[in-house]
């Protein structure tokens, strides 16, 4: 199925069974799972918002109760989820390898997706890496504009400048403890991706 078979994401699945009017309900479980981030972006939901992180049914042809099964709900931020509205690859293309990535069976970003260290834009190196980053939009500016942010926060950290033992002065002001903040603001946003493999064609769609 995939060059990795090691889940990104363990689920750890409420004993209870969600239905069309209640499967919402599954959003706290989903973001202690994901640990607070989209499925599918990685985006943090102290960024976007609770009332803007949705509940996304990953295969939406699944029928019945295994619609609302809770291995087939993640947590996606309302731009994901829309983008990726009721897509789904048909069986031809499944067998040539396009489908969307699913984290709790196996490793997606590293492996399928990549990111660019220069324009910070997600690469596929594999069929179904491509359709993801296409289907689920995350190339969208707002993402992009996030990882390029978050790498120049991550490099502004390991400077000589910011640690925890020194104070900061900006505009005549002392900050004590800045990075510390500032380092809490890191975590919260996208985390590091791997840039392409040497050898393997980095493409974006």
């Amino acid at each position: 199925m995939s060059p990795s078979t090691k889940p990104r994401i363990k689920k750890n699945p409420p004993d209870r069974q969600f239905t069309e009017s209640t499967y919402r309900k599954a959003k706290p479980y989903l973001l202690v799972d994901f640990e607070g981030r989209c499925a599918y972006s990685l985006q943090h939901v102290n960024r976007v918002g609770v009332k803007t992180m949705d509940v996304d049914h990953f295969n939406p042809l699944l029928k019945g109760l295994a619609r609302h099964k809770y291995s087939n709900l993640f947590p996606a931020t309302r731009h994901t989820n829309g983008s990726k509205t009721n897509l789904w690859p048909s069986r031809a293309l499944r067998k040539a390898g396009v489908r969307f990535l699913d984290p709790t069976k196996e490793t997606d970003y590293g492996v399928h997706i990549f990111e660019d260290p220069k324009t910070h834009l997600l690469v596929g190196v594999t069929p179904a890496g491509k359709y993801h980053i296409r289907c689920c939009d995350l190339n969208a500016p707002h993402l992009v504009i996030e990882r390029s942010d978050r790498t120049k926060l991550s490099k502004l950290l390991v400077s000589s400048a910011f640690t925890l033992e020194n104070d900061i002065y900006w505009d005549g002001k002392k900050f004590k403890g800045l990075s510390s903040d500032l380092r809490a603001i890191l975590d919260r946003m996208i985390p590091y991706i791997p840039p392409p493999p040497d050898g393997q064609p980095a493409q974006t769609n």
